[in-house]
């Protein structure tokens, strides 16, 4: 079941900003404002807002993240702030506040744009929340690995952090059952994670 295309502009866009980026050595700047033509966190917003999907778009970021932060508002962007708790109790911390569908995407993926998300926001459905997945192959034969993983129809896949969720139905995330959706593109693949996925991202 499609949303109709004139339904997702009600829908909110919600980039989750406010991780600790521990996996990457540099000292600084903080992961989201390393620079791909520009700071990777304005890759995913502007493709937010360029898709004109979204009747909002906000940056969840917390104190793990005061430059973002500082650099979001300096830009006019809207933020959410969250304890930085980890991915999911900051995503539930939010949730619970918000009403109707909401695009929630990683702030790290250098190579969204505006036309991924336009076919990603049609995939709604009447679930209550729906997860984005590319195959575990799919990821590797782009030089990336993840270790967290998930079997959906016997393909062994890996989360891309764009989920669609209704949080009108969301009182506690762990009670919900996630349908999946695998899609192997490349824009959506891309999280930058290490110094490594950094550097493929430059010479790519």
């Amino acid at each position: 079941t499609f949303i109709p295309a004139n339904l997702c502009i009600t829908m909110i866009g919600l980039v989750m900003a406010g991780g600790r980026g521990s996996r990457m050595e540099f000292p600084a700047p903080e992961k989201l404002l390393l620079e791909y033509e520009k700071p990777i966190i304005f890759h995913v917003i502007d493709s937010l807002n360029d898709s004109r999907c979204f009747s909002k778009v906000f940056a969840a970021t917390s104190p793990n993240s005061p430059d973002t932060k500082r650099v979001l508002e300096e830009r006019g962007i809207e933020t959410l702030d969250t304890q930085g708790n980890g991915y999911v109790n900051d995503l539930n911390f939010l949730l619970q506040k918000m009403d109707g569908f909401v695009f929630v995407v990683s702030g790290d993926l250098p190579l969204l744009d505006e036309e991924i998300i336009q076919k990603l926001a049609e995939f709604n459905s009447e679930s209550v929340w729906t997860s984005f997945l590319v195959s575990k192959e799919f990821l590797n034969s782009l030089g990336l690995k993840s270790n967290l993983l998930v079997k959906c129809d016997s393909v062994e896949c890996v989360y891309t952090g764009i989920s669609i969720i209704n949080a009108d139905k969301i009182k506690d995330s762990n009670l919900v059952n996630e349908d999946y959706v695998i899609l192997d593109d490349k824009r959506i693949a891309f999280n930058l994670n290490t110094n490594e996925d950094f550097e493929l991202l430059n010479s790519s």
